[in-house]
């Protein structure tokens, strides 16, 4: 069968990989999401905890993974599932087909938080920010009550596709504009955050550490999924790109650089919105600190509220809060579509390797993305629970790449046709790592929260699948998705 000739296209330079990859890396996640799950489980104290067990789970288990997939998709050269079917064999390509699957998942509504962010940057350029909490409310209640989510849901769709249209040559190109500027611009909000009168009291607050929490398990499960959701280990995406890896782009050196500069990022932009919110809310406003707290951790499902509504609130109330506004949510927009496109050529990928045309396959990915996004888009409580079960759905992508890894055997990756003279030694800490800590702590820890959720944080809920946030909602969508890729194995494993 004769494949697209686009999979045999190579990253040009070191540069342009790096780039892809912290595109892949850095998203929405560092900007939308980190915030809010710091603020969330943060304890009175302060947030510190979180990030200690999200540090750990970089080394632990991020940055691992991101060298399995890259020596994975070095070593085959092909899509996700192709991938595992010809490392594990083919009845264990349904697990190539999960792993694909999560990523598409999250790639249905992350395409409408992009569109959103499109939306909001003209908003602020275009029209004067909201002056009060009224205004801004109005402001989101009237753009998701009519039609507009579903135009630039569409928009982000396209663009993101185009973005891909002629496999790793545009998406190095998208990405060499992307990032660069995408960094500028969180330097120039962080900045601006950091020089506002009080912002230092939410900053002390983001890294003082409440010790006691390190004894609960969700910190320890949030902290896993939000650095799995931060840096993009376990989705596949690092696997698809580097099936366009030369052999002297180094695997170890790179997952190292897009591991820690992602998790950089990521407090960056933490800094900026904690320092923000706690400086114009305290000061402006005249709200406590657990008022600001309650405000960062409850407004709106899937952390709609404190991006969407609040943010452009605070940014009216300080010097030069116009252009950092447009700037912020530019920043929101170019993040997520960076993100976007790797999730679009993962599923393009896929279909590339069934042998068809690229072409086609963009048709089916565009058509697909933006059909099952619109649930999402009608509804931001389906968004939150596709964001919740697909979050935690990483934790068994992540165990179920280290497994392919395993089954193909460790030391069969670390030969110098995958390991170039000038990348770093993989030792045996990686050997352990990807054999006990990730299939082991991974199953533990999910059966952990399920445990404590049935007996503890949610006995009235667990066992409802429609409650958004149940474990039964995530065990029936596994369930479904792994049943009908076990069942249909044979057919696409060929």
């Amino acid at each position: 069968m004769a494949l697209d000739q686009s999979v045999n296209q190579r990253f040009s330079s070191r540069t342009g990989l790096l780039l892809s990859a912290l595109g892949i890396a850095v998203g929405t996640g560092n900007i939308w999401r980190f915030p809010r799950i710091a603020a969330q489980n943060g304890g009175d104290e302060g947030a510190g905890a979180l990030i200690i067990a999200w540090i750990t789970f970089l080394f632990l288990w991020s940055i691992p993974l991101i060298i399995a997939e890259y020596l994975i998709g070095k070593r085959h050269r092909s899509g996700v599932v192709s991938a595992f079917a010809k490392g594990m064999g083919q009845r264990y390509a349904w697990m190539g087909a999960f792993v694909a699957f999560v990523a598409t998942a999250i790639s249905f509504f992350y395409a409408i938080i992009v569109g959103w962010s499109l939306y909001y940057f003209f908003q602020m350029v275009i029209n004067p920010l909201p002056a009060d909490s009224t205004t801004s409310l109005a402001l989101w209640d009237n753009f998701q009550e009519g039609y507009l989510p579903f135009i630039t849901h569409f928009l982000a769709v396209v663009a993101g596709i185009f973005a891909i249209s002629k496999g790793v040559k545009s998406i190095e190109k998208v990405n060499k504009i992307l990032i660069p500027v995408l960094l500028i611009i969180i330097l120039i909000a962080v900045f601006r955050a950091i020089t506002l009168p009080g912002a230092g009291d939410g900053i002390a607050y983001l890294f003082r550490p409440q010790w006691s929490q390190l004894k609960d398990p969700n910190i320890w499960l949030q902290a896993l999924t939000q650095n799995a959701w931060d840096t993009g280990a376990g989705w596949g995406l690092f696997l698809t790109y580097a099936a366009y890896m030369k052999i002297e782009h180094g695997s170890v050196k790179n997952a190292f650089i897009t591991g820690i500069g992602n998790n950089i990022i990521s407090l960056l932009m933490a800094i900026m919105i904690f320092g923000t919110v706690f400086s114009v809310m305290q000061s402006g406003m005249g709200y406590s600190d657990t008022e600001v707290l309650d405000v960062m951790r409850n407004s709106g499902p899937a952390s709609t509220g404190l991006t969407f509504i609040w943010m452009p609130q605070l940014f009216g109330m300080m010097s030069f809060g116009k252009p950092l506004a447009a700037l912020f949510f530019l920043g929101l927009a170019f993040a997520g579509f960076s993100s976007l496109i790797s999730m679009f050529e993962l599923t393009t990928r896929v279909l590339v390797d069934k042998g068809i045309k690229r072409k086609k396959a963009l048709w089916i990915v565009v058509g697909t993305a933006y059909v099952l996004g619109i649930p999402s888009a009608m509804s931001l409580d389906i968004l939150a629970n596709q964001d919740f079960v697909w979050g935690l759905g990483l934790i068994i992508s992540g165990i179920f790449i280290a497994l392919h890894a395993l089954k193909y055997g460790l030391d069969k990756f670390k030969t110098r046709d995958l390991l170039s003279a000038n990348d770093w030694k993989l030792g045996k800490w990686w050997n352990y790592l990807l054999r006990n800590f990730i299939p082991v702590g991974g199953v533990i820890l999910l059966l952990w929260w399920m445990y404590l959720s049935a007996t503890q944080f949610a006995p009235e809920n667990w066992y409802n699948p429609l409650n958004p946030f149940s474990v039964m909602t995530c065990v029936l969508q596994w369930g479904v998705v792994t049943s009908l890729f076990v069942f249909y194995n044979r057919w696409y494993s060929l």
